[in-house]
C-alpha cells in the first residue's frame, strides 16, 4: 500500500475536534478553556464536530452521532487537521461504518492516544493515511508541564523535518485533571536499553491493549517492516503487559517486526525495568530485535507525538538513537 501523507500544519489552520470515544462534557470547563487558548495561541482555528456533547451509559455518544462528525471532519476543505477530545473505551465501535474512500481522497492530520489507537491504525490500514499518536484535545488542558509535548507536537505535525526524539526532562503520572495544583514531577532516567542493534520500519501501534482489539480483522495493519511502538496504562501489570505482547507475537508476520519501543508505564502499573527485561528475556521471537523502553510516549506526561504509518529508525548501542519521520 502506497503512504498517504497528509499536508502540515499550518499557523491559521481549522483544526477539528470530535469525540470518537468519550464526549467533552467529562472535561472540566477550566480544562477546556485552557486547552483551547492554548490551540489559539499556537495559532489555530478550533472548530467542533455537531455531536461531541451528546453522552450515554459510557460518556460517549451514538455509533451515528461519532461517525457523523468524523465525516463532516474529513469532507470539510476548511479543517486541515482532526483531533480527538479524549480517550475511552469504544472507538472500535466505528471502523464498521466509516466511509474509507471519503478519509482516503480527504487526507489530513487525524491525531490522537489511548483508545484512539483504534482508529489511528485502522485508518492506516485501509487508506494508507498516515495518522498521529500524541496529544488528546484534552491534553491540551494541562495547566504545568505541557512544553515538551507542546513542542513535539508542532515538531511532528508543521514540519517535514526528521525528529530526533530526546527524553523529557522530567515526567508525571498524578491525576491532573482532578487537580491542576498537586503535580509532583520526577526525574526521567531516560531511555531503557533492554536489546542491542538497530532497525528501520513502519511505525505501527501505540496503545497496545487497543491495537489487539484489530487482531484478525480488515483494520489490523501489516507488522511486514515494522518498528512496533507500543504502550499500556494503570491498569496494564506485568502479567497483562505478558500476554497482550505474546498475543502480537503470534502473529503470522510477527517474524517481519524489525525492532521495538515501549513507551513509559505509570506507576501503579508496578513495571519497572527489571519486570520488563525478564518479559522480554523470556521471549525466543524477540532476540534479535533492538528494544528499548521507557519511551515518552502513552498514559503518562510528557509525550512526543509520532507518526503511524511513519518511519522509524532506531539505533541501540552504548548510546541510544530514535529518529521519527511521516515518510
Amino acid at each position: 500500500m502506497n503512504k498517504n501523507i497528509p499536508p502540515k500544519l499550518q499557523i491559521g489552520d481549522e483544526i477539528r475536534l470530535v469525540a470518537p470515544s468519550m464526549s467533552l462534557n467529562i472535561i472540566q470547563l477550566e480544562q477546556q478553556q485552557i486547552a483551547r487558548s492554548r490551540l489559539s495561541e499556537m495559532g489555530f482555528r478550533v472548530t467542533m464536530g455537531d455531536h461531541v456533547e451528546e453522552s450515554d451509559l459510557f460518556s460517549s455518544s451514538s455509533v451515528a452521532s461519532r461517525v457523523a462528525d468524523i465525516h463532516q471532519a474529513f469532507r470539510d476543505p476548511n479543517v486541515k487537521a482532526v483531533l480527538a477530545i479524549d480517550g475511552g473505551f469504544n472507538s472500535n465501535q466505528l471502523l464498521k461504518y466509516l466511509d474509507w474512500q471519503l478519509i482516503k481522497d480527504n487526507p489530513k492530520i487525524f491525531c490522537g492516544y489511548s483508545d484512539i489507537t483504534a482508529l489511528n491504525n485502522a485508518i492506516f490500514a485501509k487508506t494508507g493515511l498516515v495518522t498521529y499518536s500524541g496529544p488528546l484535545f484534552s491534553s491540551f488542558g494541562q495547566k504545568y508541564g505541557f512544553e515538551y509535548t507542546q513542542d513535539y507536537f508542532k515538531k511532528c505535525l508543521m514540519s517535514a523535518e526528521p525528529i530526533v526524539i530526546q527524553s523529557s526532562q522530567q515526567w508525571s503520572d498524578d491525576d491532573w485533571a482532578s487537580d491542576q495544583e498537586a503535580r509532583t514531577f520526577v526525574p526521567n532516567e531516560g531511555f531503557w536499553l533492554l536489546q542491542k542493534g538497530e532497525a528501520s520500519g513502519t511505525i505501527i501501534g501505540a496503545n497496545l491493549c487497543t491495537l489487539n482489539l484489530l487482531q484478525g480483522t480488515e483494520y489490523m495493519p501489516e507488522l511486514t517492516d515494522s518498528i512496533l511502538f507500543i504502550e499500556d496504562d494503570h491498569e496494564s501489570q506485568a502479567h497483562h503487559f505478558d500476554r497482550d505482547l505474546q498475543s502480537l507475537i503470534h502473529l503470522p508476520t510477527f517474524n517481519q517486526v524489525k525492532g521495538i519501543v515501549i513507551g513509559r508505564f505509570e506507576t501503579a502499573s508496578h513495571m519497572n525495568r527489571q519486570k520488563l527485561q525478564q518479559i522480554i528475556s523470556t521471549k525466543e521471537e524477540l532476540k534479535d530485535l533492538p528494544i528499548i523502553a521507557n519511551a515518552d510516549f502513552g498514559h503518562s506526561t510528557p509525550k512526543f507525538t509520532f507518526p503511524i504509518g511513519g518511519t522509524a529508525h532506531l539505533i541501540v548501542g552504548d548510546e541510544i538513537k530514535l529518529e521519527i519521520t511521516a515518510h
